[in-house]
């Protein structure tokens, strides 16, 4: 007698686009209806790239890695570096998708930023974090267009955000220094201008990610500056010679990382790189905040992203997997499992999508005051938030595969690997928090984003509220930021309030969530997510924290 072999099928994804429902009654919710007609086509047109082409070829794609040649056959340096197929062939999606064009085109005026980020949504996670050169892209895209200086706008805007993948660049964003990753301040980069008057760059960067781009926005220290972020100034820098040879560069080695590992990340040495000033030669860590603002929201949208992914796959092997006589969505342990993710995931998709609305009302002119400032706070917050659920999220969901989350040819830990990058990526979660905290935007900040709670509450006509349900998780956001404010009006200690920023803003970030998910008028997810803590802000005694670290 012979026993049966059992084969456990794989996880299969449709059309990405077609089966997010939560997506699609988003869009319908805020974008006019003539408008959602126009680019529904490309969007299922995307959904199913995803689902389909793209993750086949992400699994098929999944050991090839960026490679680097330092030196040809006759000993010439050539720092030639080769990216994965998926990569070459996501690079053309991109462009004719036009995932950087979209916002810049403005066919739809403050929607566009919406349009654009639905798009990413869709594509990032099948992409192989391809969305990182994309991000830094359109971050160079909005600084040069808002720089003033129009002959870099018009000589390297037009090409970041051309349709024609022959035409089309993409840029590096290059600060990090092995002075400190985050304290930008401490760059040894030196400007210095030859005899011509030509700025040459010199200095090391510790890690400069998607280095195949043709272009960067890198800061320097002009000669004769003083220390810190105020004698820093922003430059562009082309990566090659019109010849095709590295302009001043050369490539010490790629980053052996942890995950991304299809994005080539370099460490550089900046060798009389010939550079362009953006602005003054003062300034640049000020110059360069439309850049971040812009990467902190694909972040935002990419962490989204990786979440909603994670969770099509737990549910699709839910759907075909038995275990204890059943499958494992009828299981009542796993489909509370389930549901808790889910809820997180679509308060963190509205998060990270207020703050996209807000960056396209401000680009269109359309944005008062108060929307300036929620904007202005809830940029790192949304970041620092969602980039720690995406985390927590996926890696249920790994664990929700029981083994075969474990096993590296399922393609399964490639996607906890990427997802770790995101808490760590334009700004640490304790970088990001002191950023919302230490920097006064609390003092308009957190007074708009109250008042943006408050209308939250009293929005359109929702679904019934079952009972008050909607109400009472409602109060619960309110009360979660109300005690924030109690806090911050009885603790101005400035060392207090950075050992507490963390909690701080992740109450903040929370709370607001559980809002969006009430105004939204979601049942289901604002009461699941309502039963988690949102209130985190809790008083720790900091001579207890110095004496569990001592």
């Amino acid at each position: 007698m012979h026993s049966t072999l059992f084969i456990q099928s794989p996880p299969e994804l449709g059309n990405q686009y077609g089966d997010d429902p939560f997506l699609r009654t988003y869009l319908q919710r805020r974008l006019p209806a003539g408008m959602l007609a126009q680019i529904e086509p490309s969007l299922s047109e995307l959904g199913e790239l995803a689902g389909g082409e793209l993750y086949r070829l992400q699994l098929q794609d999944r050991l090839n890695e960026p490679t680097l040649t330092q030196w040809d056959a006759w000993g010439n340096r050539i720092d030639r570096i080769e990216v994965s197929p998926l990569w070459r062939r996501a690079a053309e999606i991109a462009a004719t998708q036009g995932l950087i064009a979209i916002p810049y085109e403005r066919r739809h005026g403050r929607y566009s930023r919406i349009h654009q980020f639905a798009a990413v949504y869709l594509f990032h996670p099948s992409s192989d974090v391809y969305t990182c050169p994309l991000a830094m892209t359109d971050g160079a895209a909005r600084t040069l267009t808002v720089s003033g200086n129009q002959a870099l706008i018009d000589r390297a805007v037009t090409r970041l955000t051309s349709r024609d993948p022959a035409q089309a660049w993409t840029s590096g964003q290059w600060m990090t220094e092995s002075t400190g990753g985050s304290d930008v301040g401490a760059s040894l980069t030196q400007a210095v201008r030859d005899e011509s008057g030509q700025w040459r760059l010199y200095g090391k960067k510790w890690f400069t990610s998607a280095i195949t781009s043709q272009m960067a926005l890198t800061l320097a220290r002009p000669e004769g500056n003083g220390p810190g972020g105020s004698g820093l100034a922003m430059f562009f820098v082309e990566t090659h010679n019109d010849d095709g040879a590295l302009n001043g560069i050369r490539v010490e080695r790629l980053k052996d990382k942890l995950g991304t590992r299809k994005v080539p990340t370099a460490e550089l040495t900046l060798d009389g790189a010939r550079a362009e000033l953006v602005g003054d030669t003062r300034h640049g860590t000020r110059n360069i905040e439309p850049m971040l603002t812009v990467t902190r929201a694909w972040n935002s949208v990419t962490s989204v992203s990786f979440m909603r992914r994670a969770l099509a796959l737990a549910r699709a092997y839910a759907r075909q997997r038995r275990a204890f006589g059943a499958k494992l969505d009828e299981l009542p342990l796993h489909v509370d499992t389930l549901a808790g993710l889910e809820a997180e995931t679509r308060g963190a998709f509205l998060l990270a999508f207020e703050l996209v609305e807000l960056m396209g009302r401000q680009e269109a002119g359309e944005i008062d005051d108060t929307q300036k400032a929620l904007l202005r706070v809830i940029t790192p917050i949304a970041k620092l938030l969602t980039a720690k659920q995406a985390v927590s999220v996926v890696s249920e969901c790994i664990e929700a595969f029981g083994g075969a989350g474990y096993v590296e040819d399922t393609g399964l830990p490639l996607l906890l690997r990427d997802t770790q990058v995101l808490p760590i990526w334009e700004g640490t979660t304790n970088v990001l928090a002191l950023d919302t905290l230490l920097r006064g935007e609390l003092g308009v900040g957190l007074p708009a984003l109250r008042q943006r709670l408050q209308l939250a509450m009293t929005a359109h006509d929702r679904t019934p509220n079952m009972d008050g349900r909607l109400a009472k998780a409602g109060q619960q956001a309110l009360a979660a930021v109300e005690h924030v404010f109690d806090w911050l009006s009885h603790n101005d200690d400035p060392r207090r309030l950075q050992a507490h920023a963390r909690r701080v803003a992740m109450t903040l970030g929370r709370a607001l969530e559980l809002a969006l998910l009430v105004e939204f008028g979601d049942v289901a997810a604002a009461c699941r997510f309502a039963a988690a803590p949102v209130d985190l802000l809790v008083d720790i005694n900091s001579e207890d924290s110095a004496r569990l670290i001592e």
